[in-house]
């Protein structure tokens, strides 16, 4: 089995696009969710408790390099076909349920992805680097989409919150190819 390691310039533009694509996406929720009536979240939010506690107690056999950027990439890959999927089938009843399931499937593996994140990169600097990234990435992507919804409304007279949202992906869509093309680059393998 070959030997991975992280390369901490392409992981921090990896966590940099990765953030700033939550940044974008995250006013879009409220559009998207729009459909699912109340209790969804709730069953959602039990099966999220009971995904993170089974992941927590995988720990022993997942807390390593290889599974860390299996793991990564696995989510990285759901966030791809979510945002596939709505630009294909677009507003209805089901793209709401599969963006807010796909949306849990990912959250599920957060506290892991953060454990392992410090595991690996251990440095302090590099950590408060992967931090200052992050936040980077998510302050640029806010207001990012503000400015983007506003163009929208202003010169492109797209007024209504689905049409603005729908557009919105295309530009995720870009973004996710480009979050994946980082976090390959990011793991470094010897042999």
């Amino acid at each position: 089995m070959q030997t991975l390691h992280i390369n901490i310039r392409e992981f921090l533009k990896y966590k940099f696009l990765n953030s700033l694509f939550l940044g974008i996406s995250v006013g879009s929720i409220f559009t998207l969710y729009a459909p699912i009536e109340p209790s969804v979240y709730s069953l959602g939010g039990i099966a999220l408790a009971f995904a993170m506690l089974g992941i927590a107690n995988l720990y022993s056999k997942i807390l390593n390099i290889h599974s860390f950027y299996k793991i990564s990439v696995f989510v990285e890959l759901v966030t791809l076909a979510m945002v596939g999927y709505f630009l294909l089938f677009s507003y209805n009843y089901m793209s709401a349920l599969v963006m807010y399931g796909g949306y849990q499937l990912t959250f599920a593996f957060g506290s892991y992805l953060i454990r392992a994140e410090t595991l690996f990169l251990k440095k302090t600097l590099y950590l408060e680097k992967v931090d200052v990234a992050k936040q980077a990435g998510y302050l640029f992507g806010m207001l990012f989409s503000y400015l983007f919804y506003k163009f929208l409304e202003h010169f492109l007279e797209i007024f209504e919150k689905q049409e603005q949202v729908y557009t919105l992906h295309f530009l995720l869509l870009g973004i996710e190819i480009i979050i994946i093309f980082y976090l390959v680059k990011a793991f470094k393998g010897n042999k």
